[in-house]
């Protein structure tokens, strides 16, 4: 077969301008990369995406800081999204062949009391806040609430989300995914289809000192139908997820995953997969980019994360072995230059490289949907798929034939 491990890595967040379909998401404007490149005024030092192609991606309008390179060492495009959200979930399903077409429920509004009410009777606590909020403001405006009385944060955002925050010290990790569970048993439909139900303990003694823990955990809708890598494993390979993969499949799909504490963690868990003998695929997702840079609109953090991401991929790339395939992308956009808090309806980027390839400095223009990146991956390991997206292996191969 043409490669016997790929890697696909995605920067949780990470767009690269407006979708043909951002008036529908209010997001006309919407650019990611381009508003971080922008705030860094060509500061922005990214070698190592740069060589693979990230400006290429659109010459006509390069990220700033980083030129468009002459000879891109891999193959770069970009991907539209075709599914009805911008949430991870969404994205991450349709890399998958799984586009998820029907719309899920969001909440304006807040939650119906139906479902405030299970929840308070269930957990024994009063439910605090119930509207949209941005996570970091809502525990700085009421968490010391919560540490007095003992209450629920509940919350929404844009997407189809029901967050819940509480302190650790006062409602235990172990409570929280417990009420999170009983949450995500209330909104798997027909009346109400929630994507995410997401666990959000904090730390800290006061309202300016309260963070976010890595026990954050999302508990996903199961998915709606196979997804690749269902069939990638039914096939007998190895597949593999990092970060919060597991939780958005809802560990349907993996042989083996890890818990990602941050993105540097993340890459140490890629290095560590890297240094193994697998054969399959690794899809790792890395969200400190979204989690505490996009949702804050903060692009001096954003671009600081960009560049310590690129830094990593010194090694990375030094390792590839020549059957080995790495892809980079991105789930939706999360533009810290953009009003709001949400995400922002964007293409990604889309890079692949192989010391191996074929043909380099190669456009994969366009791709009409994320799932031309499941297929590409079943074609090369010679799966069946579901005739959802197009493989572009012919385009990234190292000339191999298919078994």
């Amino acid at each position: 077969m043409a490669y016997k491990r790929i890697f696909a890595i995605v920067m949780d967040s990470v767009g690269i301008g407006e979708a043909p379909d951002a008036a529908d998401f209010d997001d006309v404007g919407a650019d990611t990369l381009g508003h971080v490149g922008e705030f860094y005024a060509g500061d922005l030092a990214l070698p190592n995406l740069g060589k693979l192609g990230l400006s290429n991606i659109r010459p006509g309008k390069p990220i700033q800081g980083v030129p468009v390179a002459d000879q891109a060492i891999g193959a770069f495009g970009k991907m539209r999204e075709v599914s009805a959200g911008k949430d991870s979930m969404d994205g991450h399903w349709e890399m998958m062949g799984l586009p998820v077409r029907k719309p899920l429920s969001t909440f304006p509004n807040g939650f119906p009391e139906e479902i405030i009410k299970k929840l308070e009777d269930f957990s024994g606590r009063h439910v605090i806040v119930n509207k949209p909020y941005s996570g970091t403001d809502v525990i700085h405006d009421y968490g010391e609430q919560q540490m007095k009385t003992g209450e629920l944060i509940v919350y929404t955002s844009g997407d189809s989300v029901l967050q819940i925050a509480a302190h650790e010290d006062v409602i235990s990790v172990k409570e929280l995914y417990k009420i999170c569970e009983y949450a995500r048993s209330l909104v798997n439909g027909p009346e109400w289809t929630i994507g995410r139900i997401i666990a959000r303990p904090y730390v800290g003694p006061d309202k300016d000192h309260f963070t976010r823990t890595a026990n954050r955990h999302d508990f996903s809708l199961e998915p709606i139908g196979e997804t690749d890598m269902d069939r990638l494993k039914a096939a007998g390979l190895d597949v593999i997820g990092v970060g919060k993969i597991n939780d958005i499949f809802s560990g349907h799909g993996i042989t083996k995953g890890y818990h990602n504490e941050s993105n540097m963690d993340g890459m140490d868990h890629v290095d560590e997969v890297m240094a193994s003998d697998f054969h399959g695929f690794c899809f790792t997702n890395l969200v400190d980019f979204d989690a505490m840079y996009g949702h804050r609109r903060n692009p001096k953090g954003f671009g600081q994360a960009l560049m310590d991401f690129d830094q990593r991929l010194t090694k990375v790339l030094a390792n590839l072995k020549d059957d080995d395939l790495l892809m980079i992308t991105a789930d939706h956009g999360n533009d810290p230059g953009y009003r709001g808090t949400d995400h922002t309806r964007e293409f990604v980027p889309l890079l692949a490289y192989s010391p191996s390839m074929k043909h380099a400095n190669q456009s994969l223009g366009i791709r009409p949907t994320f799932a031309d990146m499941g297929a590409t991956v079943l074609e090369n390991f010679g799966v069946q798929g579901n005739s959802e997206g197009t493989s572009f292996l012919s385009e990234v191969s190292n000339g191999e034939t298919v078994k």
